[in-house]
């Protein structure tokens, strides 16, 4: 049997990947597709109570470097019962987020050393690789207006300053000269750059 498709979704908050998420998922089981929606930090059980732990806006303070083992090891339960069954049984899956998040926010926002994340990744995920990312790429002004109009409470990552996103915006820009990388201006009116989404997709995976 071959091996499904593992697409992610990265950008900002504001930049709106649960919402394509959404449609593009919608578009895939339309075609017959075998499509698993998922989230990082969570995914799973488990996971989820380790999202939780991160988000948290609570009194004890977490270091960066804490940070990124709680998201690794969310990753990996993610990656062990959901990610790599799904392609192995032939399944699509599109994740919000997904190690290109921690090398962005942990690395470039945090200030983490690559090399810590990059060690991490390769123990934790080495034979599961995006096949294709899509950056939604969105200015920061307008990704933290969009994110504040639509939010209730904030967790830990909302209450960052400008300088903070600018800081994981560069890095996602680097991270989109990747060739699995397809960069896609969420300015744009939804539907355009829900079409672009599908554009991407279609590119290279005809349904």
């Amino acid at each position: 049997m071959a091996r499904g498709r593992f697409i992610t979704l990265e950008g900002i908050e504001g930049a709106g990947k649960s919402t394509v998420a959404a449609q593009l998922c919608e578009r895939l089981r339309s075609r017959g597709v075998a499509v698993h929606a998922t989230r990082e930090p969570g995914g799973t059980p488990l996971a989820e109570r380790i999202r939780a732990l991160v988000l948290d806006r609570g009194d004890e303070s977490i270091a960066p470097e804490a940070e990124v083992l709680l998201m690794f090891a969310a990753r990996r339960l993610h990656v062990d019962n959901l990610i790599r069954p799904a392609l192995e049984r032939g399944e699509w899956v599109l994740c919000d987020r997904f190690t290109d998040a921690t090398r962005a926010y942990q690395g470039a926002g945090r200030g983490v050393a690559s090399g810590l994340i990059e060690s991490l990744a390769q123990a934790v995920h080495a034979d599961v690789e995006p096949d294709l990312t899509l950056f939604l790429d969105v200015p920061v002004a307008l990704g933290l207006s969009r994110a504040a109009a639509r939010r209730g409470t904030t967790d830990r990552f909302e209450t960052e300053g400008h300088a903070f996103f600018e800081r994981v915006r560069s890095r996602y820009l680097e991270i989109a000269r990747e060739t699995r990388v397809v960069r896609i201006d969420a300015t744009e009116p939804l539907a355009a750059v829900v079409s672009a989404a599908i554009a991407a997709v279609e590119s290279r995976w005809p349904t």
